[in-house]
């Protein structure tokens, strides 16, 4: 089953604003984009430990997992 967020923006997520603004500069709007990656590609994109951390609690919230897994 596909998750009902992968094409919302990342906005919806209640990332920190430095956060989603780092994100949204690297051209990761959609939750989609961020879904794909992994923490090594998170992390050459240069966020930190912490921001990747909140991506993942954020995501797990609404069913989602960096590195494309789905807990619905």
């Amino acid at each position: 089953m596909k998750n009902k967020f992968l094409n919302q923006d990342i906005e919806i997520l209640g990332l920190d604003i430095s956060t989603l603004a780092d994100l949204k500069n690297k051209n990761i709007s959609l939750i989609k984009d961020l879904w794909v990656m992994n923490r090594r590609e998170l992390k050459n994109i240069e966020l930190t430990d912490c921001q990747i951390n909140q991506i993942i609690i954020k995501l797990q919230l609404i069913g989602l997992d960096i590195n494309k897994r789905s807990y619905n």
